[in-house]
């Protein structure tokens, strides 16, 4: 069975549509590791897509915030306002999908989906160190988890720890084989809020048959997505920032 594995989409339709472009005919189903809305300006119709085709999701702390479940007042500013706009935006069928989403870790057909880190949705897993404090709880030996929107993740073989590192710029893949005998935290990277310098949006495909994960990278229009932030009334950083991937 092959996956397209994604994360933290943010209400980003253009960078969406491009990965679902590029991945075409690579995959056989869909799973999401949180935060398909906040930042972005087309929530609801990510969330129709969603609840559409996508095979299993769970929630990320966005996700959690914009349907109320959530106080805002860990957010920065930004976040906090473009999360009020998010809320008042959605219909009442999206708030009630994005209420009703589960909380991460779940496993799925023999890996799991994680937001943060699979001992706690809102961590962070940015070194190996981090990684590390994890390794020993994983329930299944390969994990995709998102949060930090930076592509790649950790590995641990042989006794060894090891990152998992994205595509170069002038890449548009990179391979990953995943051993039976390794444990892996694998980030498939930001569809629609990519922080890692890179501004392409970010996905991964995973075949369970050959056990290879394939991280992908792919352009697409920021400036369409800027010029709908900006007319949203959403703060205009969010769409100026896209283009630098930060």
């Amino acid at each position: 069975m092959r996956y397209l594995v994604l994360s933290d989409l943010h209400g980003n339709w253009e960078a969406l549509d491009a990965v679902l472009h590029n991945a075409r005919g690579k995959y056989d189903k869909i799973v999401c590791c949180g935060d398909l809305v906040g930042y972005g300006p087309d929530p609801n119709r990510i969330i129709d897509w969603a609840r559409a085709d996508v095979y299993a999701v769970i929630r990320g702390n966005h996700d959690r915030a914009c349907c109320g479940l959530d106080d805002l007042e860990w957010f920065n500013p930004i976040a906090q306002e473009a999360s009020r706009w998010t809320m008042a935006a959605l219909t009442g069928e999206s708030l009630a999908w994005l209420r009703e989403l589960p909380a991460g870790p779940i496993v799925v057909d023999g890996f799991m989906l994680a937001h943060g880190s699979p001992l706690d949705e809102d961590e962070y897993l940015m070194t190996l160190t981090d990684a590390a404090n994890i390794f020993v709880y994983l329930e299944a030996n390969l994990t995709f988890f998102g949060h930090t929107h930076l592509q790649g993740g950790f590995a641990w073989e042989r006794g060894k720890r090891r990152l998992i590192w994205r595509p170069m710029e002038d890449e548009s893949e990179s391979l990953l084989y995943v051993d039976s005998d390794g444990l892996y935290l694998v980030n498939p990277g930001s569809v629609g809020q990519p922080r890692d310098t890179d501004a392409r949006a970010a996905y991964a495909i995973y075949d369970s048959k050959t056990r290879e994960v394939v991280l992908h990278r792919v352009g697409y229009d920021f400036d369409a997505v800027r010029h709908k932030i900006e007319s949203s009334g959403l703060p205009p950083v969010l769409g100026a920032r896209l283009a630098q991937g930060r």
